[in-house]
């Protein structure tokens, strides 16, 4: 193994400041390089990791050899062409999910990864967080009997600060909303029920977020969250051009025979992912998703007021992000492309979600008819189940 593990960071500032954490001298890895078209952000960076090389295109800094892994925190449009480009050039990929708006993109950065031998990891950091690992623990366990039953509410109550004042707000580079924020909700849904979805129905609307006041399309957007910024309405700063649903609506039918529904709204007061999942032997939900949390189970006829049995987790460190999630994903990247350790995430589960939150756009957008999932060729999902490694004939 190289005495020195390098890292490039493309997108120096914003998510881009999650793979600071990789930056481990102690451990043999630094933060080598970054690339940014915010001079801000490159300046901000330089004085974090002042030997770092600093680009203002990212394809300068794919051609420095001496990277080992680079770091992908751009916005959503911008994934494959980037994902595609790294690969090629043989560095190993942490990849901010989604994957990509389309399921094409997809398909085209998996077949590159396994075509380079290049590594891929996708940055699906619920995987990590604690409330999601306990429930998993319960339903691995068999405590509440076999999942047949699942849902999701998510109140955003921070989505018209976030995704109603930039890019976030328009088709061309999200696709939308469903997938763009829906994609961490509708993957953990698969994990925990131990499949894929096979086919999916969508509703959705815009109903709020184009009655309220926009900036022009001179004025640089600003996605500040701000819990000043309420109710909708009485608010102006908005993308001048909106096309995303602020609601959204799917059903999906699993592979394995289970049902799960995931529902989203961008004008709600609060913030919560509510998770809850029913077995053939009781029911787990969790009551806040991350921070002072505590997953409930329900084993015995009675009522909500009253589980059986309530689990309180413990809070994350101080100033831990992602309810503590973002350092354990960015270690976990590290062993893997370093050692070859097992991933929490997967390229094909990440595909996954993002073809379910696709499809069920389209469905919204035209009739609310049934998608059929497509699958994926089987050599290509042998090939991400087998840690990316090909197998020996």
């Amino acid at each position: 193994m190289k005495k020195t593990f390098k890292i490039g960071a493309i997108a120096t500032g914003g998510r881009g400041r999650n793979a600071w954490q990789a930056h481990q001298p102690e451990q043999g890895v630094v933060m080598a390089a970054g690339a940014d078209t915010d001079p801000e952000a490159n300046q901000a960076f330089k004085e974090k990791f002042p030997d770092a090389d600093i680009y203002t295109d990212y394809r300068d800094l794919l051609k420095q050899k001496d990277i080992d892994a680079v770091f992908i925190s751009t916005p959503d449009f911008l994934h494959e062409e980037m994902a595609v480009a790294a690969l090629k050039a043989g560095k190993a990929v942490y990849l901010e999910k989604p994957m990509a708006i389309t399921i094409e993109g997809c398909d085209r950065i998996l077949k590159t990864a396994m075509q380079t031998g290049s590594k891929l990891f996708i940055g699906h950091n619920m995987r990590h967080f604690p409330v999601v690992l306990k429930m998993k623990e319960i339903i691995d366990s068999g405590l509440i009997g076999e999942v047949q039953c699942g849902w999701c509410r998510h109140f955003v109550g921070y989505g018209g600060d976030a995704y109603f004042r930039d890019w976030h707000s328009e088709q061309r580079y999200s696709t939308g909303l469903l997938l763009q924020k829906g994609a961490h909700d509708i993957d953990v849904m698969h994990w925990l029920m131990g499949s894929y979805t096979k086919s999916v129905v969508g509703m959705g609307m815009l109903s709020v977020y184009n009655r309220c006041g926009r900036r022009s399309p001179e004025t640089k957007g600003c996605a500040k969250w701000d819990l000043a910024q309420y109710p909708p309405l009485t608010q102006t700063g908005f993308s001048p051009i909106i096309d995303v649903e602020d609601h959204n609506m799917i059903l999906m039918q699993l592979e394995n025979g289970a049902q799960a529904t995931y529902m989203q709204c961008h004008y709600a007061p609060d913030a919560e992912r509510n998770y809850t999942f029913i077995g053939t032997k009781g029911r787990v939900e969790n009551i806040g998703d991350y921070g002072d949390c505590e997953v409930h189970v329900w084993t015995r006829r009675g009522p909500r007021s009253t589980p059986d049995i309530i689990y309180k987790l413990k809070p994350p460190v101080k100033n831990s992000s992602h309810g503590g999630a973002d350092a354990p994903i960015v270690q976990n990247f590290l062993d893997f492309v370093r050692f070859g350790a097992k991933t929490n995430t997967s390229p094909v589960a990440a595909r996954m979600s993002v073809a379910t939150g696709v499809l069920g756009h389209y469905s919204m957008r035209n009739g609310n008819n049934r998608q059929d999932i497509p699958a994926l060729p089987k050599k290509l999902v042998e090939y991400f189940e087998n840690n990316q490694k090909k197998a020996k004939k």
